[in-house]
């Protein structure tokens, strides 16, 4: 819009309307998440209906790649017959254990590590090289030490979990901006108060970062370790059912695995969120 005032040259003046998001926040940010839900549901459920139409039509063999509706009818019926449980608790507790050893050791390491550089000197390079070994490698080392039942599994979890802490742990911790460090001195906070007050609620975001994605690495370390050496557990069923080519509870197993994994995953995020209500929120949601 252009306007021109009397006895001047005119001059071009430009006027920004106020869009939808100004007007109405409120209901422009129903309409945003509404539109992301439709989405996240949509999409999985157009795969299955074209796998379900896949299997009917015959395009992939049935038997090989049993129909959505084949593996929801086998895995609600060995729900109801019990025999689904004991390995799904046997995956969960192994996960669970593995995880919260490899958390707690991995933040008190990373904050250690982050707040003292000759500690961070003396352990940072042992610690990169054991990083990149391949965990998986790691399990006969584990068998040799704990012998065969739980204890290998939970090691292996643990381990791999550990270092996702650790590394986001110690890198959020030096990424502290020295101001903020230095206006804890002046004001002569006590090492409790500075980690209280400073470095816990500076570095506690990026550390829930890496904590989630170790949740969900956690799972995927389980399953491998079930398969290799376990009695029980989804991995050991999946691994199992493949062998006796009942591929129907073989897909059951990795169904289970994926939502075990994602409720993990989420509970490791709704805690985060509460755990610092000042860090932006994630996955492009808007605020109201």
């Amino acid at each position: 819009m252009t306007t021109i005032a009397p006895g001047k040259d005119p001059e071009p003046v430009l006027v920004r309307r106020p869009g939808p998001e100004e007007l109405h926040p409120s209901r422009t940010h129903r309409r945003r998440r509404a539109l992301e839900l439709s989405l996240a549901v949509a999409v999985p459920t157009a795969l299955i209906l074209l796998w379900q139409l896949a299997a009917a039509q015959a395009w992939i063999d049935p038997r090989v790649y049993p129909a959505p509706s084949t593996v929801l009818s086998d895995g609600w019926d060995r729900a109801a017959a019990g025999d689904l449980w004991p390995d799904v608790w046997a995956t969960l507790r192994r996960v669970l254990a593995g995880y919260a050893i490899g958390t707690a050791t991995g933040y008190a390491l990373g904050l250690l590590m982050g707040s003292l550089s000759l500690v961070r000197a003396a352990l940072e390079p042992l610690l990169d090289a054991l990083y990149v070994v391949p965990k998986l490698a790691l399990l006969p080392v584990f068998l040799n030490m704990f012998g065969l039942g739980e204890g290998p599994q939970v090691a292996l979890v643990a381990t791999t979990v550990f270092f996702f802490v650790w590394i986001s742990t110690m890198s959020a911790v030096i990424a502290v901006p020295s101001g903020h460090r230095d206006a804890g001195r002046v004001f002569g906070a006590s090492p409790w108060q500075m980690f209280r007050h400073v470095l816990l609620p500076a570095s506690l975001p990026s550390v829930l970062v890496g904590a989630r994605i170790a949740a969900g690495v956690a799972v995927l370390v389980i399953v491998a370790s079930e398969q290799i050496a376990a009695t029980d557990g989804l991995g050991h069923l999946i691994f199992d059912s493949r062998a006796l080519f009942q591929n129907d509870v073989m897909f059951v197993g990795i169904v289970c695995v994926a939502v075990l994994g994602v409720l993990f995953s989420e509970l490791v995020r709704v805690l985060g969120r509460l755990l610092t209500p000042w860090a932006p929120r994630d996955r492009g949601r808007g605020q109201s």
